[in-house]
C-alpha cells in the first residue's frame, strides 16, 4: 500500500460577525467566547492526533483557532508553525462585508434561481457559483468575488499543500472557513454534494491513499470534549455565514 496524507479541515470558531448574523469575508471579527470554548473543546477532542503541519488563511479568526487547537494538544511538537495562507481566505463579499446577512442571502438567492425560488437543474456546487456570481453582479462596486476568482486563488493554495503532503503519510491541519473548506472538499471529492453548512470549529477529515482521496468525517462536532457547559452560552446559535 502507497503512502498517503490524512487532512483534517477545521472551521474557524465563532466570532462576533458571526453571533450578530453579519456577513463575513474577508472582514475579520475575534472569536467570542462561545467561539473559543468550542475550539478548545474540539482541540481537546483532537489531543491525541499528531499534525504534522497546520495552515490556515491570513485572517485571525483561522490563526487564534489555530493557536487554540495546539494549545490542547498533546501530540503535536511544541512550537510547530503556523503556515498562514491568503489562498485560504472566504469567499470576498466587497462592498456587503459587514452588512446584515440574512436579507442579502434573500436577494442573492433571488438572483440566482432566476426569481422562479428554485436551482432547476442545478446541482449543489453550481448553485455555490450561481450565488457567488450573483454577489458580484449585486455589489455596486463590483468587488466581491465570483466563483472563479474565489476559486482560482483557493486552488492555488490547495494544490501546493497537497502536492507537498500526499505521499509523506502526514497528518495535517487546515484551519479556514465554511465556504472555502466545502469547495476543498469538492475539488478533491467531485461527487461530494455540498449540502449542508459547516458548525463552527467543526471537523471534516479527508484522507489519500492509492490515489484516491475518501472523505472519513464531515462537519464532526461528537468529538467535542467540554470541560463544563456555561448555561448561560448554550442559547447562543452559530451563524451560518463564515
Amino acid at each position: 500500500m502507497s503512502k498517503g496524507v490524512t487532512i483534517y479541515f477545521m472551521r474557524h470558531g465563532e466570532t462576533y460577525l458571526n453571533y450578530y448574523g453579519r456577513m463575513q469575508g474577508w472582514a475579520d471579527a475575534p472569536l467570542t467566547p462561545r467561539g473559543e470554548e468550542d475550539v478548545r473543546s474540539s482541540g481537546r477532542g483532537l489531543a491525541d492526533i499528531e499534525f504534522s503541519a497546520v495552515y490556515t488563511s491570513d485572517l485571525q479568526r483561522t490563526v487564534k483557532t489555530a493557536e487554540l487547537i495546539l494549545d490542547e494538544n498533546k501530540a503535536t511538537a511544541k512550537g510547530i508553525e503556523i503556515e498562514k495562507r491568503p489562498e485560504f481566505r472566504e469567499v470576498f463579499f466587497g462592498s456587503f462585508e459587514g452588512l446584515d446577512a440574512r436579507g442579502l442571502w434573500d436577494e442573492v438567492t433571488e438572483i440566482a434561481t432566476g426569481k422562479d425560488g428554485s436551482y432547476t437543474g442545478a446541482t449543489s456546487d453550481e448553485s455555490v457559483r450561481l450565488e457567488l456570481n450573483a454577489f458580484k453582479e449585486m455589489d455596486p462596486y463590483h468587488d466581491a468575488e465570483n466563483f472563479m476568482e474565489f476559486w482560482m486563488r483557493v486552488e492555488l493554495g490547495l494544490i501546493d499543500v497537497i502536492t507537498k503532503h500526499r505521499e509523506t503519510d502526514q497528518t495535517i491541519l487546515i484551519v479556514s472557513h465554511g465556504m472555502t473548506i466545502r469547495n476543498m472538499i469538492h475539488e478533491l471529492i467531485p461527487q461530494f454534494e455540498i449540502d449542508s453548512m459547516l458548525d463552527n470549529a467543526s471537523v471534516s477529515v479527508v484522507r489519500y491513499q492509492d490515489g484516491l482521496y475518501h472523505l472519513e468525517a464531515f462537519n464532526q462536532t461528537d468529538h467535542f470534549a467540554r470541560k463544563e457547559i456555561n448555561d448561560q452560552e448554550t442559547d447562543l446559535d452559530h451563524s451560518d455565514i463564515s
